[in-house]
């Protein structure tokens, strides 16, 4: 599966460095706002989400917290160049983000990152279909079952 990976910062070389350096490992979306990424999430099928914290109008964890209704599976990063811990704690209990990365990034690092959030949306998404299999073959089997009451 090559995987989709949404980035939305306000500073458009942040977009152009962080596509040049991934796009050979995964397929990079970019946005410049918390608008354009939501058109995004609403037309491509996106696994990993990263957002700025620090943007006009809405910051990364309101971005992540406000598209968790309608698009909850996607695997949510922050990348700052700021150290608040107020920050930290609204992505982990709001934004529910799995990463919270300084910038500027290291390049090896995010990209493990990246890969792990990957692997938790690729488990999540397996763990969801084997639960709909299971829940399927259990009204079968107590359909079977009451077939074999009657009978």
């Amino acid at each position: 599966m090559s995987a989709n990976i949404l980035y939305v910062d306000d500073e458009p070389h942040n977009l152009s460095a962080f596509a040049a350096t991934y796009r050979r490992l995964y397929k990079i979306f970019t946005a410049e706002s918390a608008d354009e990424g939501r058109r995004i999430l609403d037309t491509e099928d996106i696994h990993v989400v990263i957002t700025d914290q620090r943007m006009p109008k809405m910051t990364g964890v309101e971005f992540l917290a406000s598209i968790l209704e309608v698009h909850p599976e996607p695997i949510r990063m922050i990348l700052t160049g700021y150290t608040d811990i107020d920050a930290v704690i609204d992505a982990i209990n709001k934004g529910q983000v799995y990463r919270y990365i300084q910038k500027p990034w290291a390049e090896e690092d995010l990209r493990i990152n990246i890969d792990k959030a990957i692997e938790i949306y690729t488990l999540r998404k397996e763990n969801k279909e084997l639960t709909e299999k299971l829940l399927v073959a259990n009204t079968q089997l107590e359909f079977i079952a009451r077939q074999n009451l009657l009978s």
